[in-house]
């Protein structure tokens, strides 16, 4: 028989420990109610700023998708995106930022290889993954096991730019020019030509600018005196519309080639006829006949007033979802867990590509060249080629 105390105890323990489950179920609907943050790292604003918003565009409709669908077990995603501007120091803040203070799960940035580096070593510090859309520089992933990439390195498409001008074009002789003040531009430079010279094909001579210059006489006669087969212009599209323009002007009638750092429709507007009848290594081109492509390009277009995706928007796209795809493969959230599903991915039906991320955290997959023809000038699928074997 219970006496009063007693059954006031038990009641009161009885409240107590339904006021802890009641807390604790609270707790629980929140954390499974609050959205998963995902941070980006672009460069919305500053010389290449075409790279950060088709980029920024891509992983919002990647993530537009994704909460659409349900999200994660009811849980959507919030993106939180910083300008970088298209300068390293702004990139190490801005992911020092994501990851410290906004507690992101996973960053997604940059293009330039150079502010992938500088975030990247962020990224690795704090223990949160990174996936680089499209930083090519073989260095960036080497930064350790937290960084990751959806597109080719340097070292393949150096071979790929190379393969194209021995093979397709049967060039033989290729004068260089390249931005020796950037590492995707250096790293992409000593990779075709090490690859052309293996074909047998001559480097008539490797002339350098830095980011920025407006006169490239000196260097386009010293080229012109060469007598090439090819221009190689391993560059951003900021620079490489003034070279077309000067170098046509100079009597250089040879094709340019270059790297996927051309991909913007800024290009053709600067260059306009001199760039026509040139080529460039890319990750898809938007006239692929794929149904991958071609579904991705009828979303891109619907949901931006009609715009054209470039390489960018679909790279973006691609990392946003193979992230997701991670996350839901994942054991947890926590940033060992999510680095180890998104290095085990394989075989991901990506719009660039199916992506297989390998033991160095790259991504295998094929390039492709598209050519500045027709009027007006657009890119226009060329040729593919495969991965190196």
């Amino acid at each position: 028989m219970f006496n009063r105390r007693s059954l006031m105890a038990a009641s009161l323990a009885g409240l107590v420990a339904l006021m802890g489950l009641a807390s604790t179920n609270v707790a629980c609907a929140r954390e499974s109610a609050d959205p998963i943050k995902v941070g980006h790292y672009g460069s919305l604003t500053g010389a290449q700023a075409t790279f950060g918003k088709s980029t920024s565009n891509g992983i919002r409709l990647a993530i537009k998708e994704f909460n659409a669908a349900g999200g994660l077990n009811g849980r959507l995603v919030e993106l939180i995106e910083y300008d970088t501007k298209g300068e390293a120091r702004e990139a190490g803040t801005a992911v020092t930022r994501l990851v410290a203070s906004d507690k992101v799960v996973a960053v997604l940035g940059e293009v330039a290889s150079s502010l992938s580096l500088a975030g990247g070593r962020v990224a690795q510090q704090y223990g949160v993954p990174m996936i680089s859309p499209s930083s090519t520089n073989p260095a960036v992933t080497k930064i350790g096991n937290m960084v990751s990439r959806v597109c080719f390195t340097d070292d393949f498409q150096g071979y790929a730019a190379a393969k194209f001008a021995w093979e397709n074009k049967k060039a033989k002789k290729v004068a260089v020019l390249f931005d020796q003040a950037a590492a995707y531009s250096k790293g992409l430079k000593d990779d075709f030509q090490k690859a052309f010279k293996e074909m047998g094909g001559e480097i008539t001579t490797t002339q350098a600018f830095t980011q920025g210059d407006r006169d490239f006489t000196p260097q386009l006669t010293a080229i012109r005196e060469t007598n090439p087969d090819i221009l190689f212009v391993p560059g951003y599209y900021t620079d490489v519309g003034n070279i077309a323009l000067q170098a046509r002007k100079l009597g250089i009638t040879v094709p340019m080639l270059g790297g996927d750092g051309w991909d913007s429709e800024e290009l053709p507007k600067v260059a306009g006829d001199a760039i026509k009848g040139s080529y460039y290594v890319n990750h898809y081109s938007p006239d692929q006949p794929t149904p991958a492509v071609q579904e991705f390009v009828t979303k891109y277009k619907a949901e931006y007033g009609g715009a054209t995706p470039d390489g960018l928007a679909a790279l973006g796209y691609d990392a946003a979802k193979m992230l997701f795809d991670a996350m839901k493969r994942s054991a947890s959230l926590s940033g060992k867990d999510l680095a180890a599903a998104i290095n085990s991915t394989k075989d991901f039906p990506g719009v660039t590509g199916a992506i297989t991320i390998d033991e160095g955290r790259n991504a295998s997959k094929p390039a492709v060249i598209v050519e500045y023809a027709g009027s007006p000038l657009a890119p226009v699928f060329t040729a593919s080629v495969d991965v190196k074997k």
